[in-house]
């Protein structure tokens, strides 16, 4: 079994890891507000699984010892959660006013939260369908989403050995959030499904914080 994945596409979805953890490095004082102390530890952490991840993804001893995959879904799981978590701070500090963080601050925080859950949702997406970083399916369906040239390969022959990208992941990510449902692909099983369920709440009360501070600011 083969798990070499296209140099093009790992380093598409490595730059995007970078930008989110970019993000959460300049939105730090959510993580030393949430998590004192820890917020450095947690980037630091973030970087050296990208490295290992970008170094195993192509060794079959490491998929057979289950090794990348270990690595890769906790890659992911963490920048998840420090996502969602730096949410919980800015939508309590807005609500109850208590926070330290200035309103500024917390808009920043705000768009920046916003991207990065269109990255990693779009990471998520591409995992679980593609698949993604782990190389490895995580369902007995043999794709979890039907895009439009899906439906193409039956009419014609053009699409007829075409196979989503990270970039074809990244723009249903897009679209969800913004959205709130997807342009032209529709979820096929309950985890994706779930996924994109999850991504739109985020979604949701990320734009209702932005829309929130903004009018304030205005104000």
């Amino acid at each position: 079994m083969s798990y070499r994945i296209n140099r093009s596409e790992l380093t598409q979805a490595q730059i995007a890891l970078l930008i989110a953890i970019g993000l959460q490095l300049l939105t730090r004082h959510i993580g030393s507000e949430l998590l004192p102390g820890s917020q450095y530890l947690i980037i630091l952490t973030e970087l050296c699984l990208v490295v290992l991840v970008g170094f195993t993804i192509n060794l079959g001893r490491a998929h057979k010892l289950g090794i990348h995959h270990l690595l890769a879904v906790i890659l992911l799981a963490v920048i998840s959660a420090a996502n969602i978590s730096g949410l919980v701070y800015v939508l309590r500090s807005l609500i109850t006013g208590d926070g330290v963080v200035n309103g500024e601050k917390l808009l920043f925080s705000a768009i920046a939260i916003f991207i990065t859950n269109i990255i990693v949702f779009a990471l998520w997406y591409w995992e679980i369908d593609s698949p993604g970083l782990t190389r490895t399916h995580w369902s007995k369906h043999n794709k979890d989403f039907q895009f439009t040239q899906h439906d193409l390969q039956v009419l014609t022959s053009e699409y007829q050995d075409w196979q989503p990208q990270f970039g074809d992941y990244l723009y249903l990510s897009i679209t969800n959030a913004t959205n709130f449902a997807p342009a032209d692909v529709r979820p096929l099983t309950l985890q994706t499904k779930a996924l994109m369920a999850s991504q739109s709440l985020v979604a949701v009360f990320t734009l209702a914080l932005l829309i929130a501070r903004s009018v304030s600011i205005l104000g």
